[in-house]
């Protein structure tokens, strides 16, 4: 007797059990999640936990200088909260002030770029007020990579194989770290950061100093970052080093000590809006956020329960309706402390039903904001300098084109930051969706009495007095980190999310797409063929736009690339598994369930 597996076939099984599950965008940070749910932590604990421990075995893709949103839901409160870790720009980040340096655009990489970093003050945050476990606890895990090392990923040496010369020639603080002896480290090697290791080791050092009150000790643990060591080499770097940035001339930085002391993060309702059984949650309109939700109240006009995920109809929609949602983000997001966003229009049922209207059959290849009396902004692209931008095009390595942004994950983001992401559901039923992001290794030089560099969020401010997004001080960049949380019939379901800039909120809106109307599990929408749109202005240095591209996975059926070619998309078509870095993890009475990303270059995803 045959006995046939009922099965759907996925790359790897979706995850299934009743203890708790943690899936991240590394095999050793789920690993060191997952044991801190083992040894009596809760979701929250094993989060900060998993993060720190990204920001050492994944330095090419975020570090403490970088900044992080968070979407929880605490069993306690019964409700979801927003904890905005996105550091603002610094008292003396003027639109003036960049002018009077010849800059029409913010750099991309570099000290001028830096916003206050939040990531540690937003972990001390959620470690305080939701989490159980001592600060010892949570970051012992990430001390011990970063003394004794880890095994460097493929594209951690790729990146900094990319980035040598830059180091050696204009960032020897950051060859000090990554080019030990003048190297490349290789693939699979052990590497080590002790310079950070000693970082955290003081603050932990200096945090119980405050006695044994396990909250005394994590405020403690925020003043040595904010107020304390940490903040005073921070300072002391942006105010002495004039540093090469992708203008392709040297900078001192506006960040300062009196910027990471005023700031904190803060606890926000999130943005939410239902799709049927569904209510998801979003980060506010600091973020690119509410554009998820925007895709959504385009998409419930239609019927795309009997359509085909991998379809030309499902594909056209879907990026027909995503153009429109991202050409509002353009004209209208930005801080709401400074700029009022209209939300509740935006996410309105009149507004999109005018909006999917002007939805055709064939492809846009124009930009199209929608038009709110009193809001909003004409997005014009900045030129950049023609020297900057062709640097940026291609040939050797150069200055100019090093770290600026995010790439788009699945095509080869050669020297380009990214992001990682993490999902946790545990017993207690308590979830945690985040994307910690910036601070990675490429975006500026290693400040050497810490180990570890600022991040570069302010280049997704406008020199532009009239727009939303303009730069500030003390205002939020407009940035792409936008993990998601769904409730289904009111009660707390998924949380999701993927690295990818400009594209997340794309991924992350396929991905639901096909777990509702498909009816995938968590796996096998991870797992499909999937595609992003290349067709607005990228949020990162320098704004380009490729007006009516569609980039699609070699997965995707020919006879789909050929009907969407016909209908007006200019397809190019990439590798079979380069779409997207996803995870995701769900709750359904007493079952836990996460998936990973099995995809190429990111292969070392894991979930459990």
């Amino acid at each position: 007797m045959s006995v046939i597996n009922p099965n759907p076939f996925t790359t790897r099984p979706e995850i299934d059990g009743t203890f708790g599950v943690v899936a991240s965008t590394h095999w050793i940070a789920t690993a060191i999640g997952m044991a801190t749910l083992e040894k009596g932590g809760n979701a929250f604990d094993a989060a900060a936990a998993t993060a720190f421990t990204l920001q050492v075995v994944e330095p090419h893709l975020n570090g403490p200088g970088g900044d992080v949103p968070v979407i929880v839901y605490d069993a306690r409160r019964g409700r979801p909260e927003v904890i905005c870790g996105q550091g603002p720009a610094p008292a003396k980040a003027t639109i003036a002030h960049y002018r009077s340096e010849g800059l029409d655009l913010v750099p991309g990489t570099g000290l001028l770029a830096a916003c206050v970093p939040g990531t540690f003050e937003t972990w001390m945050l959620l470690l305080r007020d939701y989490g159980t476990r001592s600060l010892r606890e949570v970051l012992t895990p990430a001390i011990g990579y970063a003394e004794n090392g880890h095994p460097l990923v493929e594209r951690a040496h790729a990146t900094i194989a990319t980035v040598a010369d830059l180091f050696r020639t204009h960032w020897p603080t950051s060859a000090a770290v990554y080019l030990r002896g003048g190297s490349v480290p290789q693939t699979g090697t052990l590497f080590a950061n002790k310079t950070l290791a000693a970082t955290y080791r003081r603050i932990l050092k200096e945090a119980e100093s405050a006695g044994g009150d396990r909250d005394a000790q994590i405020e403690r643990a925020r003043r040595s970052w904010s107020e304390g060591f940490v903040a005073e080499a921070v300072d002391r770097f942006c105010r002495t080093q004039a540093v090469m940035d992708t203008s392709g001339e040297r900078h001192r930085g506006v960040l300062a000590a009196d910027d990471m002391a005023r700031w904190r993060p803060r606890v926000e309702r999130p943005l939410t809006y239902d799709y049927g059984r569904y209510t998801v949650c979003k980060t506010g309109p600091w973020g690119q956020g509410p554009v998820m939700l925007q895709q959504l109240a385009l998409l419930k006009g239609y019927d795309l329960g009997g359509l085909d995920p991998a379809g030309p109809d499902f594909i056209h929609l879907h990026v027909e309706c995503a153009k429109l949602a991202f050409a509002d983000r353009e004209a209208f997001y930005g801080d709401p402390d400074f700029v009022e966003v209209p939300t509740a229009t935006l996410l309105s049922d009149a507004y999109n039903d005018a909006r999917r209207k002007i939805v055709g059959d064939t492809a846009s290849l124009d930009l199209r904001p929608g038009s709110i009396e009193g809001f909003g902004a004409v997005v014009n692209l900045p030129r950049a300098r023609a020297a900057a931008v062709a640097a940026a095009g291609a040939g050797e390595p150069t200055v100019g084109r090093l770290g600026a942004g995010e790439p788009t994950v699945g095509r080869l983001g050669g020297v380009r930051g990214d992001t990682v992401h993490f999902d946790i559901v545990d017993e207690a039923g308590n979830m945690v969706s985040s994307t910690p992001s910036g601070g990675w290794l490429q975006s500026s030089p290693v400040i050497p009495e810490l180990g570890f560099c600022l991040g570069t969020r302010a280049q997704m401010f406008w020199l532009d007095e009239g727009h939303p997004a303009a730069l500030a001080p003390g205002k939020r960049p407009r940035t792409t980190l936008t993990p998601t949380l769904a409730l289904r019939d009111g009660e707390p379901y998924l949380c999701w999310g993927t690295p990818g800039g400009d594209q997340q909120d794309q991924w992350i809106t396929q991905f639901l797409l096909r777990h509702i109307h498909a009816g995938h599990n968590l796996q096998e929408a991870i797992d499909a063929p999937a595609w992003h749109s290349e067709h607005f202005p990228s949020s990162f240095w320098p704004r380009t736009a490729r007006p009516g591209v569609l980039v699609l996975e070699g997965r995707v059926p020919r006879e789909t690339v050929t009907e969407l070619q016909r209908r007006g998309h200019i397809v190019e078509v990439g590798p079979d598994w380069s779409e997207g870095r996803l995870t995701a993890a769900a709750r359904e009475g007493g079952r836990r369930r996460a998936a990973a990303n099995p995809r190429g270059m990111q292969g070392y995803a894991a979930g459990r």
